[in-house]
């Protein structure tokens, strides 16, 4: 067994084509896992990722701030406490709203493929 402090991991920057800005950073909170990728992404006021999508389930659990998670058909703003559910090949995004920064931790199959569908 292994117990992770999410306050004992630093922030890496992440820089990244996918973000519309610069001020993102992330966590590898379980970077030994088999199975999992389990990060920590931290997004800047108004900072989102573009429209992407997996091709396995991803799982959004918010820690902090307010963010907006969209697909093409609806944007829902998502708080602390909140858990998102994304199926395999849904074109996404989720980033924060412009006046809060955002955190969420995400959950997904290791080795998943991710897929940028905007520039």
């Amino acid at each position: 067994m292994k117990i992770v402090s999410m306050n004992d991991v630093s922030r890496e920057p992440f820089p990244n084509p996918i973000f519309t800005g610069p001020d993102v950073t992330r966590q590898l909170l379980v970077p030994d896992s088999k199975e999992f990728s389990v990060n920590m992404i931290n997004f800047g006021k108004g900072v989102r990722n573009k429209f992407h999508a997996h091709d396995s389930e991803q799982i959004l659990i918010v820690t902090a701030g307010e963010g907006i998670v969209a697909t093409e058909k609806e944007e829902k703003v998502v708080t602390k406490g909140d858990i998102i559910l994304i199926p395999p090949g849904e074109k996404h995004w989720h980033g924060a709203t412009p006046d809060s920064e955002f955190s969420h931790i995400y959950v997904s199959r290791l080795g998943s493929v991710l897929t940028r569908l905007e520039d």
